[in-house]
């Protein structure tokens, strides 16, 4: 799909430029990235194009990816022992190439950031955290800050002291959590190794090192994980020659084989600058209707905005894409109308409380959540009312979480029971339950025991009851949103404002940081009275929210059919 990570299209590439030979050569990103995105990487037209400037918080989340792996080479050179070498990152791309193919030659049992020798013929670049020595070839193991397993069992697993795939064994604690992005990368690995013949014998075997750190996750690239039965080898093979002929035809000149389209990645992309305008200029059908959605309508003929508001959305000839067509039309001529929010139903309802609890979490990565905000607002339950927090300023991971996620579990509890005491309905609000679910069910299986800890049963319990209540899907019910759904981009539009200018999730991983002392600097107690206000502006955001779509003020907005 033009634009996307996915393969699709790959029929329509010119069969003459499946065949031409050149010395373009890329790494093991390419098969993650936007298609058009590599064109114009590889475009010398674009060499000056005016892009985004880095990411404060993509930089950030690089500098600590790269301290998880000093601290893992560490950790396994001093379990290992002898056999341990080491390129050294700063040296120049062609020495560390060379010292690789020298300690490879060499029988090095471990070596570390390697740099692969250069596969001209296939067209690949690219290095690897770490090589481990069979019998009869190397494996390429990836290290990485993100978890790469889940509670559970059947993982195939070895402890760091014993990093070699022919010591696993399937893992009783464990099962794989799927990153599709990591197992891609070592197949990219594994297909330079074979070039170089290097390759261990046998089934196509690689590894990850995730976030926790204390053991590599094992995968067997040929096996038929991916859906229709494919291999990760046959998933990659045929993402990197689709990537490979975009580069060549744009390093060379020839017909650009990537249009743009929005996706999600262009959020973060140093090339939206240069999408956007051309998007914008031919009026693209995914600036309100995303990825397939986008790419089915134009095979459909409906390139444009102005196409899609003229559907029929009741014209059965028109493919089917994941969303009904009424609201995909209705995106349109809201986008054509300017308009941030229109009503997809002319009537709106919110279930509401007597007794009402607002709550934002706050979580650093996936190393765990260190605040719990809640407003209570409603009848007297003999509690204070307005803003809670529950946090730990201990620096993640910390056990002093379980206190406060204990604290805030044990807080919510009591207003429930009271409420229920009384005779007074009540209900808890998030705004998209996926993060808070997520760290509840963790937290209660993370820290079960400790005190003040409720059950996994208590908490399943409670957030599939009525008491729990997602604003977000409430919205998505309601209302058309053209330029997103989110809760900064929503709640404005009910007259609400954080009062930080710089309010966001990604910047409240740098505040994070500082408030805590990560870097370590003194904690920055400014940086946390921050992010306190940060999280009561983002259950005060949901409360005023939930007020506005409660009151005739909502029928301001337009609604769809009449447009």
């Amino acid at each position: 799909m033009p634009g996307t990570a996915g393969t699709r299209g790959l029929s329509v590439l010119p069969h003459r430029l499946r065949t031409v030979t050149t010395s373009v050569l890329l790494d093991s990103g390419v098969v993650n990235r936007c298609r058009r995105r590599v064109h114009l990487e590889h475009d010398p037209a674009m060499a000056d194009a005016t892009k985004a400037p880095p990411d404060p918080t993509g930089e950030q989340r690089k500098a600590d990816a790269a301290a998880h792996r000093r601290a893992i080479a560490d950790e396994i050179a001093g379990l290992v022992g002898p056999g341990w070498t080491e390129i050294p990152r700063e040296a120049r791309s062609s020495d560390r190439e060379q010292l690789t193919r020298d300690a490879m030659a060499e029988g090095a049992r471990f070596i570390w950031a390697a740099q692969l020798p250069r596969d001209e013929v296939g067209g690949r670049r690219g290095h690897i955290d770490l090589l481990v020595r069979t019998e009869t070839g190397y494996v390429p193991v990836l290290v990485v800050r993100h978890k790469v397993s889940d509670p559970g069992q059947g993982a195939q697993t070895t402890p760091l002291a014993t990093p070699w795939p022919d010591a696993r064994q399937a893992d009783q604690r464990r099962r794989v959590r799927p990153q599709p992005r990591d197992v891609l990368r070592l197949a990219h690995a594994y297909r330079m190794l074979q070039a170089a013949g290097h390759a261990a014998e046998g089934s196509a075997v690689a590894g990850v090192i995730g976030l926790d750190g204390d053991a590599v996750v094992w995968h067997d690239l040929e096996a038929p994980t991916w859906p229709g039965g494919r291999t990760a080898l046959a998933e990659y093979d045929a993402r990197f020659a689709d990537r490979h002929a975009i580069a060549t035809s744009a390093a060379t000149g020839g017909e650009p084989l990537a249009q743009p389209s929005r996706i999600v990645e262009c959020r973060t992309c140093p090339w939206w600058p240069v999408c956007r305008v051309e998007l914008e200029q031919a009026r693209d059908v995914s600036l309100v209707v995303r990825g397939e959605e986008a790419s089915t309508l134009r095979a459909a003929g409906v390139r444009t905005v102005d196409d899609l508001a003229l559907v029929d959305p009741e014209d059965e000839s028109l493919p089917q894409t994941g969303m009904p067509m009424s609201d995909a039309v209705g995106l349109a001529k809201a986008w054509l109308a300017d308009l941030t929010v229109v009503r997809r139903v002319p009537r709106i309802a919110v279930p509401r409380a007597e007794v009402e609890v607002d709550v934002d979490m706050e979580s650093f990565g996936d190393a765990g959540a260190y605040l719990w905000g809640a407003l209570l607002t409603g009848a007297d339950v003999g509690e204070r009312p307005g803003y809670y927090a529950f946090a730990t300023w201990e620096p993640l991971p910390t056990d002093d979480e379980a206190r406060s996620f204990a604290a805030f579990w044990e807080w919510l509890m009591v207003v429930r029971l009271r409420a229920r005491a009384r005779g007074l309905s009540f209900r808890a609000y998030c705004y998209n339950e996926l993060a808070e679910n997520r760290w509840l069910l963790s937290s209660a299986k993370r820290f079960a025991g400790k005190p003040g800890i409720p059950t996994t049963e208590q908490v399943q319990a409670f957030i599939t009851s009525d008491a729990w209540f997602d604003l977000f899907g409430s919205v998505r019910d309601h209302f058309l949103c053209s330029r997103g759904k989110g809760l900064k981009t929503i709640a404005p539009v009910a007259g609400f404002r954080w009062r930080d200018p710089e309010a966001s999730g990604e910047n409240s991983m740098r505040w994070y940081r500082d408030a805590v002392g990560l870097d370590g600097g003194q904690p920055n107690n400014d940086q946390r009275v921050r992010l306190l206000e940060y999280n009561e502006d983002d259950v005060r955001a949901t409360h005023a929210l939930r007020g506005w779509m409660s009151s005739p003020a909502v029928y301001d907005v337009p609604y769809v059919g009449d447009l």
